[in-house]
């Protein structure tokens, strides 16, 4: 069976089970704080199992698009290494919402692994849950009972709590499993060593390929266990080890699933893939393979690679790839983009959201290599000359500092420099690394983590019903609340019954307002009030969140009965005219600029709108003057909100409706009309009731995000009015400055070339001062066996002058080395040169010396290791830095 056959025959036998099959949810996890990715199939039902949600269908299968790369369940290390782990995954599964449980779970597995797939019996095993008694939980008898009456004792092995009590994290649903594993040994290794023996111990042909959970329990942030509302069934199997399993092959990677990407890097390289004639080439093929489905996947779901959170995780599993390609398949230039087409083409019929943006995708990748390699070799020189001066050292350890180096000055993720490590014998300092990025604070950190109590249960609930589109309050009770301790203080998380505040989603922020106490509460505020400010609202699964960090609330929250939730209306109104422009804007784009542009991101207050595009050149002023005046046509036309509820998806796609990629749509959804002629999105947002009231539309800025992305951000109404106030303000003092001129445009031309040409006899000048100066240096210069060395304190007009300086000497003198230091503008500098062959025959680093001489002079800096500067608050100390220069060489 071919890997679309394997897939589709698992489709149609829970298709004939009563399942409905249902698409993958986006790679990137939408709405759970506690997921940066979607990392196993359960994740997009994961409130179905809450009870925060009522399913589609009470039995659903499907196959998602998983990855593992980060957290707790992070398979990054081994990819590339063993022939079964991955980052990006597909994951079939079957699940049961309250229906059907052990029983038919147990009996359908075995069913379709052996009546339809074929898979021989003498070769499966299964585990059950022993118990645990830490966690009141006991041995899974059901599941032995029923297992026994299918494979018999001697193929069921006990599995702990690590093995078959299966968790999504730290907090939420989790039960006992049962996992089968398949025995892929040849006959002869069979009969030597019992496949029993083997299960769960990382042998690469006994694997886990399909683990049923049995969800019976929730794991509240205190650690303890709690029965779910209904049992449900949770079932994932692994799609690219079936398929090795049936096709019978020893590695996932020699299947058709990879094979197909296999072979154009064969042909790209001119290397033979399991010829063993290279053991690291095949490694690097492997790794590719793999990591361009998860680049590929993530960027079509809408996040690109970026120096940030699940940005950044893209951006290391690119990097990864592009690094074997270079070292271990002779690739100089880019070539990882050239896949995306293999990928589109395998998946058309299985994930089309790939093959809709294949040109845009193929793209990003390519700026994203092209910005790498230009780094790659130069940075893979300087670790290589890090690792040989260590190991002639007898150092075993790549310090902290030196991997901060690599990943600051040449875009070295940790992990990358741990892998290179790790193939040269060596370890890194991974905590001297985070200590030297604490301190510098190169890199943006990731918030700091929420601590949250379990929620208090208040009242029961289907659900929480948005009114927002209707109304702007609401009378609601309370249905639960928490406490959570954050980095800027304590807040409370309230969740009503019923709700007019919108919650932050597709960029609109979320709603503001108060929920306002009745008058016969018992739960009357110390300190009279009868209120509760709301500052946001956050959507946390199928929840909406409103947040508030009023103190003391317990008792006001457990005694209160109604209370009545008022948005604050002018706030909105503002928000929701940000939201309609940018669909009017988004129309007038594609008329401008093309069809192909596509949302990539957007961010909606009630100041400013923001929004990111695919485009791979800037939008010229003409190109945003002709779209701002279509928007500001469309506002005047006063065009009336036409809004649909609950139409069928396929019915609105089909009518033409613009979709993101990346958003998970339901079955039926929400369509927003401006002229059906003009603006037909889906969309789930708020938005004024007609186009005239956004007022007048105004960008404010243009400019590139990343690789194929652009940002605009524009204003309207009120704050387009005072954008022009004050443009107007600020043209009325220049006016007055200039003395008020005939001719603006003119008189500052004017200006502009009076300051050039100042600036042209001032660089003169100074560059007189430096030959001098330069002379009087070479005149005082120590020469030494090896280097000749410069320390002056040197009079200069610019920090600029420095570097010039440095520079100029090392075309005039071999084996430099020069530390200047200056007083410019009342502030001292410095600065270190070293000449490149000293750097790389010494490991001198100018950039570790400046830092310690900027101790003197109160102040930091740093550089390359051949040149870098600092500057500080204490001038007196520069005669102290530079004797301390002259003692280190």
């Amino acid at each position: 069976m071919t890997s679309h056959q394997i897939r589709q025959a698992f489709l149609d036998f829970f298709r004939s089970k009563e399942h409905l099959i249902v698409h993958s949810a986006p790679l990137v996890a939408k709405n759970d704080p506690t997921l940066m990715f979607n990392n196993s199939g359960m994740a997009q039902f994961k409130d179905y199992f809450l009870g925060n949600g009522t399913p589609p269908s009470r039995r659903i299968a499907d196959t998602q698009k998983c990855l593992r790369v980060s957290g707790k369940h992070n398979d990054l290390e081994d990819v590339g290494f063993d022939t079964y782990h991955h980052t990006m995954f597909e994951m079939l599964g079957n699940w049961s919402f309250g229906d059907y449980f052990k029983k038919e779970a147990i009996a359908w597995a075995w069913e379709l692994l052996t009546e339809v797939y074929k898979l021989p019996k003498d070769r499966l095993y299964v585990s059950v849950f022993e118990g645990n008694a830490s966690d009141g939980v006991p041995f899974d008898q059901e599941a032995w009972d029923l297992w026994k009456g299918i494979v018999g004792e001697d193929r069921i092995i006990l599995g702990n709590k690590k093995d078959n009590f299966w968790e999504m994290g730290d907090t939420g649903p989790c039960g006992p499993c049962s996992e089968i594993h398949v025995d892929l040994r040849t006959p002869a290794e069979v009969a030597e060593v019992s496949g029993k023996s083997l299960v769960n111990n990382d042998h690469p042909q006994v694997v886990e390929i399909w683990n049923l959970v049995f969800m019976q329990f929730e794991r509240k942030a205190d650690g303890s266990l709690i029965p779910l509302p209904a049992t449900h069934v949770d079932t994932g199997m692994g799609f690219e080890r079936l398929c090795m399993a049936i096709q019978q092959k020893t590695s996932n990677y020699d299947t058709d699933v990879f094979q197909n990407t296999i072979q154009v890097l064969e042909t790209l390289s001119g290397k033979k893939y399991g010829s063993g004639e290279e053991p690291f080439a095949d490694i690097a093929m492997r790794v590719i393979s793999d990591h361009i489905r998860a680049v590929a996947f993530a960027i079509t779901d809408g996040q690109l690679p970026s120096n940030v959170k699940a940005g950044y995780v893209i951006r290391r599993i690119l990097r990864r790839a592009v690094r074997y390609g270079y070292s271990y398949l002779g690739f100089q230039e880019p070539f990882f983009y050239k896949l995306v087409s293999v990928l589109s083409a395998q998946f058309k019929d299985v994930f089309p959201e790939l093959t809709a943006q294949e040109e845009f995708v193929a793209k990003v990748i390519l700026e994203e290599e092209k910005s790498f390699l230009r780094t790659l070799e130069s940075g893979l020189k300087r670790l290589d000359t890090i690792t040989t001066t260590l190991k002639t050292k007898g150092i075993n350890t790549i310090p902290g500092d030196e991997v901060f180096e690599l990943s600051d000055t040449f875009g070295f993720p940790v992990d990358l420099t741990a892998l290179i490590a790790r193939e040269k014998g060596l370890l890194v300092d991974e905590a001297g690394f985070q200590d030297a990025l604490a301190e510098q604070k190169k890199r943006s950190r990731q918030d700091a983590a929420k601590e949250a109590t379990d929620w208090i249960e208040l009242r029961e609930a289907d659900g929480v019903e948005f009114l927002g589109y209707d109304f702007e309050e609401t009378h609601s009770h309370i249905v639960k609340y928490r406490k959570v301790k954050t980095k800027t203080g304590e807040e409370y998380h309230i969740v009503l019954d019923r709700t007019p505040f919108y919650a932050e989603m597709g960029g609109q922020v979320g709603d503001t307002g108060v929920l306002v106490l009745k008058g016969d509460d018992k739960g009357e505020r110390e300190d009279g009030g009868r209120s509760i400010v709301i500052v946001d609202t956050k959507k946390e699964n199928d929840l909406f969140v409103h947040i508030s960090r009023d103190k003391n609330l317990d008792n006001i929250l457990q005694n209160a009965g109604i209370v009545t939730a008022k948005i604050d209306l002018n706030r909105r109104e503002k928000i929701q005219a940000n939201h309609s422009a940018t669909h009017l804007m988004l129309s007038a784009m594609r008329e401008v600029l093309g069809t192909h542009i596509g949302q990539k991101g957007s961010y909606l207050n009630d100041e400013v709108l923001r929004f990111d595009f695919s485009h791979f050149t800037k939008v010229t002023d003409e190109e945003l003057a002709k779209i701002e005046d279509r928007v500001n046509e469309k506002i005047r036309d006063n065009i009336a909100l036409d809004e649909r509820r609950n139409v069928p998806i396929q019915q609105a796609l089909d009518a033409g409706a613009t979709a993101t990629f990346g958003e998970k749509y339901g079955d039926f959804v929400r369509l927003i009309i401006f002229d059906p002629t003009y603006s037909f999105e889906l969309c789930g947002g708020t938005h004024v009731p007609s186009t005239g009231k956004i007022g007048v539309f105004k960008f404010i800025s243009e400019g590139s995000v990343s690789a194929g992305v652009r940002r605009v951000e524009a204003v309207t109404g009120e704050k387009a009015l005072e954008l022009l106030r004050d443009q107007e303000a600020v043209l009325a003092k220049i006016k007055e400055l200039l003395k008020s001129p005939t001719d603006l445009v003119k008189a500052v031309e004017s200006l502009l070339d009076e300051r050039s040409n100042l600036q042209k006899k001032i660089i003169f000048l100074e560059n007189e001062k430096i030959q001098s100066l330069k002379t009087s240096l070479v005149a005082n210069m120590e020469k030494h066996k090896t280097f000749n060395l410069i320390v002056e304190k040197v009079q200069v007009p610019s920090a600029d002058s420095l570097k010039q300086l440095s520079y100029e000497l090392r075309d005039q003198i071999e084996n430099l080395i020069a530390v200047f230091g200056a007083e410019i503008g009342g502030k001292p500098q410095l600065s270190v040169f070293i000449a490149e062959n000293i750097v790389q025959e010494t490991g001198l680093n100018a950039g570790k010396i400046v830092k310690e001489l900027a101790q003197e002079i109160r102040g930091g800096g740093g550089g390359q290791p051949f040149f870098a500067t600092a500057g500080g608050s204490d001038a007196s100390g520069l005669d102290n830095a530079l004797a301390k220069a002259k003692g280190l060489f």
